[in-house]
């Protein structure tokens, strides 16, 4: 589309390849000469990108419930070379002379209004101009005499019903209007109208981490059957199947990866890149490059093979360092056992004058040592009852051999 105000002007293999680098350095930048290429060369994310590169077939006037428009399929021209054309999706946003674009996902869609029904946009695409030529799309709406100018208008008025919301009104040329009516009439959503897959795109973008771990769910979404990855990064950093921990040099769509760095890594970076011949199908959305000033958003009219790049980054930080075993606590030591108890003293033998000294009684703590003063009173009733006791065998003796006792005399 182009607003009549604005100016018109043309304009699953398991095995890793690594490219092995010296030391990466501490910025997230680039490498070092040694490590391969700069980050800023690695392609991030993917899909196919391209510039707008002038206009292809041009279209009749049409007069909506928005105004007045031109229209025209623009050419959008790939990296490898390749173009493709393109029908406008975002009738109020107009296009801007060699701008950038990106290949993305319908839910990106970053124009003026809303992206209604894409899934009929995309039906519309694969029935009308220039899938089907002017005459082959003139036979199946029975329009007699459409032309390609014809065709370009009414399936680009029909695109816009369904992507802004809008309808034609007023005079219009009959063909442009007979053909945009067949379209919006028979437009359908089916299964097999469901969003194309991207060329090829790898996200997210980045990922952190540390070392010991294995950094990132990079999953691929490509049209092609399968994607060799390479790897710049230092020694020991590997790419690794998420499912099973096994490295892997390639990975089909819908697969995820990630980047595993070894525990004793230093703080460093790596880049991962894939490139492949993949299809840019019909119904792919491009949008104005990030950064860019504003411009049209675009959906492919035809689809073609290219050469598409892909890539993310990872880093790290140091590994968490292994702590050391903490001693175990020591059990609560049992008590010490208690010291043995005294042995109570043999009763001595005692004659029938002798008297039985007195006993201290126990300590209330049961078998604990008689210590001090206590210890002290039990030596000194031992010594008196051993006294007593010898001076009466002695005057015993003496009674027996007839002789008076001393007191006697």
């Amino acid at each position: 589309m182009i607003h009549e105000t604005l100016p018109h002007s043309p304009r699953r293999g398991r095995r890793v390849v690594t490219g092995l680098a010296a030391a990466a350095t501490a910025t997230f930048l680039a490498f070092g000469a040694s490590a391969g290429p700069a980050f800023a060369d690695t392609p991030l994310n993917g899909g196919a990108k391209g510039s707008y590169v002038g206009n292809g077939q041009g279209g009749e006037q049409v007069t909506t419930s928005e105004g007045r428009f031109r229209t025209n399929l623009f050419r959008l021209r790939l990296e490898d070379g390749t173009e493709l054309l393109t029908y406008c999706i975002d009738v109020k946003t107009g296009i801007r002379n060699g701008a950038n674009y990106v290949e993305d996902a319908w839910e990106t869609y970053p124009g003026q209004g809303q992206f209604a029904e894409p899934a009929r946009v995309h039906w519309i695409l694969q029935n009308s101009y220039p899938t089907l030529d002017e005459a082959a799309l003139g036979e199946a709406a029975g329009i007699q005499g459409l032309t390609a100018e014809q065709a370009v208008a009414g399936t680009q008025a029909a695109i816009w019903h369904f992507s802004n919301e809008i309808d034609l009104q007023g005079n219009n040329n009959p063909n442009v209007q007979a053909l945009y009516d067949y379209l919006v009439e028979n437009a359908q959503e089916l299964p097999q109208t469901a969003e194309p897959d991207a060329s090829l795109s790898i996200t997210p973008e980045s990922a952190e981490g540390r070392a010991g771990e294995t950094i990132g769910e990079f999953t691929v979404s490509t049209s092609a059957e399968s994607l060799p990855l390479s790897l710049e990064g230092p020694e020991g950093v590997q790419l690794v199947d998420l499912e099973t921990g096994e490295p892997v040099e390639a990975v089909g769509n819908g697969d995820s990866f990630g980047v595993q760095v070894p525990a004793d890594a230093a703080p460093g970076e790596a880049s991962v890149s894939g490139s492949v011949t993949a299809e840019v199908h019909t119904g792919r959305l491009f949008r104005g490059a990030p950064g860019e000033d504003a411009t049209q958003t675009l959906i492919t009219a035809e689809g073609d093979e290219a050469e598409i790049n892909a890539g993310v980054r990872v880093s790290w930080t140091e590994g968490v360092p292994e702590e050391s075993p903490s001693p175990s606590p020591s059990e609560t030591p049992s008590p010490s056992p208690s010291a043995p108890e005294s042995p109570a003293p043999s009763p001595t033998p005692s004659t029938p004058d002798e008297q039985t000294p007195p006993t201290t009684p126990p300590s209330p703590g049961g078998g604990l040592p008689v210590t001090g003063a206590a210890l002290g009173g039990l030596i000194a009733v031992a010594a008196v009852a051993i006294g007593g006791g010898g001076a009466a065998m002695y005057l015993a003796r003496k009674r027996k051999s007839g002789q008076p006792d001393d007191a006697a005399q």
